[in-house]
């Protein structure tokens, strides 16, 4: 029989009447997959016992000692799934934790579920790692939460099936935080993502600070989004930028608790402060604050926290935006860097361990992780304090700041660090891996399947070979954490998510063939007659964003956040007036006065790309990756041809040739912002009129495939019927693109149109013009009179 058919005449499924929330879950789960209508009975784990027709879920327990001893299994240290067939139509499924047991019982059902298997028969599955981890989930608890069609509980149920361990869940209730701004200020915008612990309970210190109906409406959201992890197994947690900064109105009343000046000036329109951690009042607060939310959500298991960004900040640590600052108590003045930084990290580390403890009254294993990046001037400090469930999750545990060791897999000469191009992790890191684990700690390496850090805001590209690599090289290492940047791809959105159907698979079986498992993913959505074809588009489509060249933040989020798609590449942005930029720049991320605005090589101080880099990009995108997406878009275009007889087919192809399209779209206006920065810095740095020339014509044929690029996006968004892009569910936001995308395109075509001809410039002093300044006529020659 195969387990199908003795899951079709299951009558009873057992699970601990003392057990855990997953154990009646999975139960649910199988009588929903095998159709029955089977009793749910809960015994106690001592009388668990397979009888006729049995199916026994539950979770390792000592009671079940000796039915494992008996199976001859020798356990690993790690986590894992174990199923026993049994006489009699039954059988048992264990999991070493409650983590696995959902997941593992799918991977049970698809290898065995039209299978032939006998009493006796045992699969055991080992788990890659013990520990993945959701960090930054775009969609349950950051930017993307307000994503149109997006399913709460159904994503996070794909959490557990997947194999996923831990998830975030601290996102807020509101489209905006509760960070108030000045005029022209985007800044607040930043407070939306990674909210911290303020934003959902208060403490004695700081109650009313923040409505009481804010708080609430957040921490709802917070513990049923944890309860739902919880049914499936997973540890909620919780991801913060602390110690953030707190309204000036709380400054006012404790004026001799103000702590680091946090913000960015350049970015920022009035300075803002966090609170003095290392005043015992304030460790109080923070003490308070974590015993009030533990209380509420016991079930929460740790906190990732992010810092020195976003309003987030350690006094004195050196890459404060503003400098090294703080409070009246860590350091007095005019001392030695080093002893500055060595103070700078003892107050870290203690608030780590207050965060730590505070907690653990409530969840006994409650474990802190930060990133080590933003402390490169303390890190020779702080690291031999971590340990003791104090973690650290990020790219590398080599890397000093945000310098990378690793280089792009394609070009030696391009480093990268994070997204799917560091797809490697060196031999290196196994030393300060086994340091840390030597104290209690433990390393959450970052990997990315989806869409953030890749190609945001696309949904659903496939590069499986791309994914297997850095997973294989990590499990290679020894590295038992992961921590997965950005979230998943949505079940609603994105019904055939090549990539992290890939991780299950490696998740549950390290030593998969992956060629092999990349084409029973095909044939399972496309079936055998079409499987292959659909598994060579996925290899040139990976093959094409392997090829790919990172564009500093463009490539990252840019093209959301620095408004891409919709914005005008033309010789002179300035030129186009500012009520005619409005509609893209009142939801760019950037200020006013930001030099991005009108020269997309720069943003605020940093010098994004020369021109030097932007022309080896352009060149490596048209020669290496576009070819690739017209080769598999003509091979998803002909088979979806052939194919249209058949319509559950037809759909999968026609999905991820869409995709595919919206791919080369992205691609090309990466190309194109490249080959504006290389032309219109070129021509501005000579005074060779063949140079010039060379330049404008550049620019021209930049503008031809830009507007050309629009019409495609424009066809694209009308006719595709497919979810291809992350859309706000209630019209733009700075981090979202809305469902007026057409419109703005239309705009963007018409400002190329009537501004192709303008002479190249760029106003160097940009970032120094003030609105309404009283010196000045015009700010602003213009140059083309």
């Amino acid at each position: 029989m195969t387990l199908h058919e003795i899951a079709q005449h299951i009558q009873t499924i057992r699970i601990p009447a003392d057990g855990v929330p997953v154990e009646e879950t999975a139960a649910e789960e199988l009588i929903k997959w095998s159709g029955i209508s089977a009793e749910i009975d809960r015994s106690p784990a001592s009388k668990w016992d397979a009888g006729p027709r049995t199916a026994c879920l539950a979770v390792n327990r000592p009671e079940f000692r000796p039915f494992l001893e008996k199976t001859g299994i020798r356990l690993p240290e790690g986590e894992w799934v174990l199923c026993w067939i049994e006489e009699q139509g039954s059988f048992r499924l264990i999991s070493s934790g409650p983590s696995f047991l959902f997941g593992g019982l799918h991977v049970i059902l698809d290898r065995w579920g039209d299978k032939n298997v006998q009493p006796g028969e045992i699969l055991f599955l080992p788990v890659s790692f013990d520990r993945e981890k959701a960090t930054f989930d775009l969609f349950l608890t950051q930017y993307a939460r307000t994503m149109r069609g997006f399913d709460r509980e159904s994503y996070i149920r794909e959490y557990a099936r997947l194999g996923f361990t831990h998830i975030e869940v601290n996102g807020l209730a509101t489209p905006f935080s509760g960070e108030a701004g000045v005029a022209d200020e985007f800044y607040p915008d930043f407070y939306t993502y990674c909210p911290g612990l303020d934003q959902f309970v208060s403490s004695r210190l700081n109650r009313g600070i923040y409505p009481a109906e804010y708080l609430q409406a957040n921490l709802k959201r917070l513990k049923k989004d944890a309860r739902s992890a919880v049914r499936y197994g997973l540890t909620p947690g919780l991801l913060c930028f602390e110690p953030r900064s707190v309204p000036e109105e709380l400054l006012q009343r404790y004026p001799t608790l103000r702590g680091a000046r946090v913000d960015h000036p350049f970015r920022s329109f009035k300075p803002r402060y966090n609170l003095s951690i290392v005043h015992p009042v304030v460790q109080a607060h923070y003490g308070e604050m974590m015993a009030n939310l533990l209380s509420e959500v016991p079930e929460l298991g740790f906190l990732t926290v992010w810092t020195n960004d976003s309003g987030a900040g350690f006094e004195h640590t050196k890459s404060l935006y503003v400098g090294r600052n703080g409070g009246a108590y860590l350091i007095r003045e005019w001392k030695k860097d080093e002893d500055i930084a060595r103070s700078a990290a003892g107050n870290v580390l203690n608030f780590f361990r207050l965060l730590r403890d505070s907690a653990s009254r409530y969840s006994p294993d409650f474990r802190v992780i930060t990133r080590l990046e933003p402390f490169y001037g303390e890190r020779r400090f702080l690291w031999p304090g971590l340990g003791e469930r104090l973690d650290v999750e990020g790219n590398s545990l080599l890397a000093e700041g945000w310098e990378s060791p690793y280089v792009h897999s394609r070009y030696a000469d391009i480093p990268v660090l994070g997204s799917a191009l560091h797809n490697s992790l060196m031999e290196q890191e196994r030393e300060p891996l086994d340091d840390l684990r030597s104290r209690g700690g433990e390393a959450y390496f970052y990997h990315f399947f989806g869409s953030h850090g890749n190609h945001e805001p696309l949904l659903g590209i496939p590069f499986p070979w791309l994914v297997y690599n850095k997973l294989k090289s990590a499990h290679a290492l020894g590295a038992r954490s992961m921590a997965h940047l950005g979230g998943i791809q949505p079940p609603r959105q994105v019904p055939v998510a090549v990539n992290q159907e890939l991780f299950r698979r490696f998740q549950f079986d390290a030593d998969m063939d992956v060629e092999r498992t990349v084409l029973d993913i095909a044939e399972s959505c496309a079936g055998r007659e079409w499987g292959e074809k659909l598994r060579d588009a996925w290899r040139i489509i990976d093959d094409a964003v392997q090829a790919s060249v990172p564009l500093s933040i463009y490539t990252h989020y840019g093209v959301v956040w620095q408004r891409l798609f919709v914005r005008p590449l033309v010789p002179d942005i300035d030129r186009i007036p500012e009520e005619d930029r409005a509609y893209y720049e009142r939801f760019m991320c950037t200020s006013v006065h930001n030099p991005n605005r009108v020269d997309l090589a720069q943003d605020v101080l940093f010098r994004l790309l020369t021109k030097e880099y932007a022309g080896t990009a352009r060149e490596r995108m048209d020669e290496r990756v576009l070819p690739l997406l017209e080769e598999a878009l003509e091979r998803l275009a002909g088979h979806k041809i052939a194919a249209e007889n058949q319509p559950s087919v037809y759909s999968v192809f026609h999905d991820f040739e869409v995709r595919t399209r919206a791919l080369r779209c992205l691609i090309e206006t990466l190309r194109n912002t490249a080959a504006w920065v290389e032309s219109v810095h070129s021509y501005l740095d000579t005074v060779n009129e063949d140079i010039r020339a060379a330049g404008r014509r550049q620019i021209e044929e930049l503008i031809d495939r830009e507007i050309q690029n629009s019409r495609d996006l424009m066809d694209l968004w009308n006719e595709c019927g497919v979810e291809w892009m992350i859309v706000a569910e209630n019209g733009e936001t700075p981090f979202l693109y809305g469902d007026n995308m057409p419109e703005l395109l239309a705009r963007r075509i018409g400002l190329m149109e009537r501004h192709r001809g303008d002479t190249p410039s760029i106003d160097p002093n940009y970032m120094f013009r003030v609105r309404h300044n009283p010196y000045a006529e015009s700010q602003r020659p213009d140059k083309n009179e």
